[in-house]
């Protein structure tokens, strides 16, 4: 584990010092929270611009298993 120093404004430490004692946590468990989700939502944006990438150029083969999952694709 690495410990980390942090600065913020006054305001802001006080701020999250009472978030902290209304949830009944520490300020370092809040923190290690907010950058779970942080993280989590930045590998889903990378995960979604992969996908993206390798969808171009596919626009038609995409509409095409749309249809057919709708069941709307009509058979030759």
């Amino acid at each position: 584990m690495t410990a980390l120093t942090i600065r913020l404004p006054d305001d802001k430490h006080q701020r999250l010092k009472e978030l902290s004692r209304r949830r009944g946590t520490s300020i370092n468990r809040l923190i290690d929270e907010m950058t779970t989700l942080m993280l989590a939502e930045f590998d889903a944006e990378t995960r979604f611009a992969l996908r993206s990438e390798r969808g171009q150029g596919q626009e038609a083969r995409g509409l095409a298993l749309l249809e057919k999952a709708k069941g709307t694709h009509e058979q030759p």
